[in-house]
């Protein structure tokens, strides 16, 4: 046995949640993967994982042998990085994950220019509204909006913040008038992101007064881009990033409304695995996104 590679191959294994996907990830053969964990139970003399046709699971001993292990690679892969973040440039295939409509109208046209700067480094840029699971998924970073931030392991850079305002077409605003308050969105059609943390409930605060407003509206979307396209339409209201319509505000295909009250605000981050080294191109997509957002 190759006791470090029995070790990988388990904590890959428990990372993605089999042994298929850790073959996969691996390059290995299933019977490999399973050889190199039954191996590492013989060595250890404690059962790890169970393990049946349709699921896995560690034990209580394999738990606590996760813990200690992914903690040594850790170790070992932050030792040799610390000494090739020094040496080398940013190079090979990267990975990212961000939302759709902040990409595509903040960061997708400067993305030429950063390949350009690094001429050895790949991009695979997914546009993706859905909350990825980065590790499993094989992302090395994504860009993630988010009004309270989960408790991880993942690190979390703060890029900037997203204020929000409510919004409508002149014409829908016309026929069902401006609402003063906000529980007057109760009577109106309201246009729901369901991917957002707030889509059943928007907030608002005005001097020391707060007030919570229940949403449910006949048309929920998971897509920024069609909420917008909704409100062009005419359908009704909607809380979106102030970024997102602002060139319609500014037109006057959209007006704001209940300009009197705050409403919430939506923190980007940049999201990566806990290391202490970053990789090159980690590093310098991070330090890319970081300037370029910076201007918004």
């Amino acid at each position: 046995m190759d006791h470090m590679v029995a070790l990988k191959v388990f904590r890959t294994a428990v990372e993605l949640g089999s042994f298929a996907h850790a073959a996969k990830a691996l390059q290995l053969s299933p019977a490999a993967v399973s050889k190199n964990i039954g191996e590492l139970e013989r060595h250890v003399q404690a059962r790890l994982l169970n393990r049946t046709t349709r699921r896995m699971s560690l034990t209580e001993a394999g738990s606590i042998y996760y813990q200690q292990v992914r903690r040594i690679l850790d170790d070992i892969e932050d030792a040799d990085r610390s000494l090739g973040a020094l040496q080398n440039k940013p190079s090979g295939l990267l990975r990212v994950t961000a939302p759709v409509s902040l990409t595509l109208l903040t960061l997708s046209p400067a993305i030429p220019g950063f390949l350009a700067r690094y001429p050895e480094l790949s991009l695979d840029l997914a546009l993706d509204d859905r909350r990825v699971d980065i590790v499993k998924e094989g992302y090395d970073v994504a860009i993630r909006g988010s009004d309270s931030l989960e408790e991880s392991s993942l690190v979390a850079r703060k890029l900037f913040t997203l204020d929000h305002v409510v919004c409508g077409s002149p014409d829908y605003i016309g026929r069902r008038g401006a609402p003063e308050r906000p529980d007057d969105l109760r009577r109106h059609d309201c246009v729901q992101f369901t991917l957002s943390g707030h889509a059943d409930e928007w907030a608002f605060r005005r001097g020391g007064e707060a007030v919570r407003v229940p949403i449910d509206g006949r048309y929920k979307v998971t897509s920024s881009i069609a909420v917008r396209d909704a409100l062009l339409a005419g359908f009704g209201l909607s809380l979106v990033p102030r970024r997102y319509v602002a060139d319609d505000i500014a037109r006057g295909t959209l007006a704001t409304v209940l300009d009197g009250w705050s409403a919430v605000e939506t923190s980007v981050y940049a999201v990566y695995p806990s290391k202490r080294y970053l990789v090159p191109k980690v590093r310098a997509f991070v330090d890319f996104i970081v300037e370029i957002f910076a201007r918004v």
